[in-house]
């Protein structure tokens, strides 16, 4: 996978089913709340589940797609500007 959009954390979830991707996620923002997350899992239930996770916590997904690897998928979770200012 070559993605050059900006992230700060990596969350490598390969292996892990439901819930577990969702749930390292949330664990990164909430320990760095300002961090744009790349999360990567295989788990076919997490290209639902996160961009759904997003929606409920005001996160931006910014991409989503395949790893290029084919070892799963890739998100990338991001803070809303409106967080953002709140951090600043």
């Amino acid at each position: 996978m070559t993605l050059h959009l900006p992230y700060d954390v990596v969350v490598d979830e390969r292996g892990s089913m439901c819930p577990m991707p969702v749930i390292a996620l949330a664990r990164a923002v909430k320990q760095s709340p300002e961090a744009t997350v790349l999360l990567l899992a295989d788990d076919p239930a997490a290209i639902s589940d996160i961009p759904a996770w997003c929606a409920m916590r005001t996160r931006v997904l910014v991409w989503a797609g395949d790893t290029g690897d084919g070892r799963g998928h890739g998100f990338l979770v991001a803070p809303t500007q409106d967080d953002r200012a709140h951090i600043l």
